[in-house]
């Protein structure tokens, strides 16, 4: 039917529409949104608002229908696409996605903005190489933006091109002064020496800045140029100094971002309290190659290592830290995903989840990423609290768990400045309750699921190397390559914080940094303890 034989004008069920969103009348905007769809199946801007309305009635899966159903009729319309994009990206259609990006690229004569948007996209699927590309055509078409300057720094950065992205940064901070992404990025990529740092422009530059911050954004760029100045006295051996410029950037990033003990504990007592001898460890097979090993740990543990080890391998590539199976067990379960309380929710109703299921759309939306190969690294930290789901949907992918001693394992978390992100990093009561949470589970794991993964500790890594990587291959069933030993000269791109250090070869200067700080870092030892895991595989 046409919009001219409709009973009411598409443009007034439009309207209605959005006065039913305005006011999150979800039911009515649901049903008015059913209506205009049944007479323009193709209005994709419609779509896309029936699948936020459904999302936010907690329907995940029926969310993902109308996205995947408006791939039959895409309009020419960049800016719908790559929101298209966003869309199936968070509802876990890792392949739909990629399919609209590559319509996207056929894109003739792009803009500036729909280059970087497509870099962004790539980054946003992992495709951190194809985002470079997408990057610096846009750069060479115009983009000239802060935000466009320091994506760019970040992908050359994360693609091994260390001395380019320091460039851009400093060309960033010669135009832009007071931009303190790029100040913070550039104290990070490289160790800043006597004779080589930006210690004058960066007390210059805190000196300019309101203080205290006028608001949110004032806060965190004062925070960034906080951290810079941190590190550059770090690396310079002025401890006493780098303290202060820390626990001033840490005291500005909890005001943004508090910590909230009780949902952490909330999480940990759901997951422990999971019946698991309903999740019993399936049998192997029925799954066709290639297989996903998994990483998981606390975040600067030395997850990276461990996966650049692995991914040097050449049966083996990486994925990156990808998200893809905490978001399939959210769509599998039919939970909205939250920070915390969804994880929950999906623990209490975990005898309900088809487990095959998940594990097929997870291999689905993930094997492309093996590039051929027949193993691929999934190394993301947080998927700690994913064992018990990962054992039972995918009982032949390996989970390898990286162990750091705590105090080394704390102190890099507080020194890390991840941003608006891990919240339980910028305060040192709230690390050992983080980190207490942790542990627990681990235990729990070890103890309910004896050998569901395998410990591998950090110092023996980088003490041992060659016999640690025999005792990691040989669990992931691979044989013994040399290449495995060299990780600094695998070339493939780490889209973490760690890059720089991990294009290094092996070394064992992150035991013990923490000793620099003993003083300050007494209460954390204290409220530690006897903190530990004690491994049962």
């Amino acid at each position: 039917m046409t919009a001219s034989s409709s009973p009411i004008p598409l443009d007034q069920l439009r309207q209605r529409a959005k006065a039913y969103i305005d006011s999150q009348q979800w039911p009515g905007a649901q049903a008015v949104l059913e209506t205009i769809l049944q007479h323009a199946p193709g209005d994709l801007a419609s779509t896309l608002q029936l699948s936020d309305v459904l999302f936010r009635q907690g329907q995940l899966q029926a969310s993902t229908w109308p996205l995947l159903q408006a791939l039959r009729r895409l309009p020419r319309d960049a800016p719908l696409i790559a929101s298209l994009v966003q869309h199936l990206i968070a509802r876990g259609e890792i392949l739909a996605a990629r399919s609209c990006l590559d319509l996207l690229a056929q894109a003739p004569d792009p803009p500036p903005g729909l280059w970087t948007t497509q870099a962004n996209l790539r980054f946003m699927t992992g495709e951190v190489g194809e985002a470079l590309t997408l990057i610096e055509n846009a750069v060479r078409a115009g983009a000239d933006s802060p935000a466009e300057r320091q994506l760019h720094a970040m992908l050359l950065q994360f693609n091994g091109r260390m001395d380019d992205a320091c460039s851009v940064l400093e060309g960033c901070l010669h135009r832009w002064p007071h931009f303190g992404d790029a100040a913070a990025v550039l104290a990070d990529l490289r160790k800043q020496r006597p004779d080589a740092n930006r210690l004058p422009q960066l007390q210059e530059q805190l000196a300019r800045l309101p203080d205290p911050p006028t608001d949110a954004a004032a806060t965190f760029t004062r925070a960034e140029f906080e951290y810079a100045l941190f590190k550059t006295m770090d690396d310079l051996g002025r401890h006493d100094e780098a303290w202060q410029a820390l626990a001033r950037c840490n005291v500005l990033m909890r005001q943004l971002n508090p910590y909230r003990a009780p949902a952490e504990e909330a999480v940990t007592d759901a997951l422990v309290d999971m019946p698991l001898d309903r999740l019993s460890t399936g049998e192997p097979g029925g799954f066709e190659d290639p297989t996903p090993i998994f990483i998981v740990g606390m975040p600067r543990s030395g997850t990276t290592l461990l996966e650049r080890i692995l991914s040097s391998h050449s049966m083996v590539t990486s994925a990156g830290e990808i998200t893809d199976f905490w978001r399939q067990l959210h769509w599998v379960a039919d939970v909205v995903p939250d920070r915390s309380a969804s994880l929950s929710q999906i623990a209490r109703q975990s005898h309900g989840i088809d487990y095959r299921q998940l594990g097929l759309r997870y291999l689905k939306q993930t094997q492309w990423r093996a590039q051929g190969r027949p193993y691929y690294v999934d190394k993301l930290p947080g998927n700690i609290q994913m064992v018990a789901f990962i054992r039972r949907a995918l009982p032949h992918a390996p989970i390898l768990h990286m162990v750091r001693d705590p105090m080394d394992t704390c102190f890099s978390n507080f020194k890390a400045m991840f941003g608006n992100a891990s919240a339980y990093s910028y305060d040192l009561a709230a690390l050992a309750h983080y980190y207490r949470q942790y542990t627990r589970l681990v235990r729990h794991w070890h103890q309910a699921l004896p050998g569901a993964m395998l410990d591998i500790s950090y110092s023996d890594l980088v003490q041992d190397p060659a016999a640690t990587a025999r005792r990691v291959l040989a669990h992931c069933g691979l044989e013994v390559e040399e290449a495995c030993l060299r990780p600094e000269r695998n070339a493939a791109p780490v889209a973490t914080r760690s890059s720089p250090q991990v294009r290094e070869s092996i070394h064992t200067r992150g035991l013990g940094q923490w000793r620099h700080y003993a003083k300050q870092l007494e209460p954390l030892r204290q409220s530690l303890g006897a903190e530990s895991i004690t491994s049962g595989s």
